[in-house]
């Protein structure tokens, strides 16, 4: 049975796959990280957490934190974050540019990448430097 949880893509795989389709699932992974780092602060009701993690995932939010990654990233990862934020999207978010929209897409697909391939480590590492800024 295959584990969703866990995934094992290889980067031929993984390279088949949209950008936006990347994009698609790196906002999840994202999401589920804003999520879990806040209820693990704990101490915050449901309407406190859903603003934190609201305030985390927008697009400027992600904007800015791309910009603290960027330093950190491999040859690799460069270049899927590239592919993202290179993507040709049709409608850009009220609160966001469309440079923070590029940003955050790059970040999601970035996120994707890596979660497709099995690299929860990698992501772990690069969600703490985002962490460092917030805390």
């Amino acid at each position: 049975m295959e584990n969703y949880f866990r995934m094992d893509m290889d980067k031929r795989s993984i390279d088949g796959i949209s950008n936006l389709g990347l994009a698609h699932i790196g906002d999840a992974v994202f999401e589920v990280l804003c999520r879990g780092y806040l209820c693990a602060r704990g101490g915050k009701t449901v309407d406190n957490l859903h603003r934190s993690t609201v305030a985390m995932v927008k697009a400027p939010a992600q904007a800015a934190y791309v910009d603290k990654l960027l330093p950190h990233l491999t040859e690799e990862e460069t270049a899927y974050y590239r592919r993202g934020k290179n993507s040709h999207v049709h409608a850009v978010p009220k609160g966001a540019t469309p440079a923070q929209y590029a940003k955050a897409t790059g970040l999601e697909t970035l996120f994707g990448a890596l979660y497709l391939a099995g690299q929860t480590d990698r992501l772990n590492e690069l969600f703490h430097i985002i962490l460092e800024e917030n805390q």
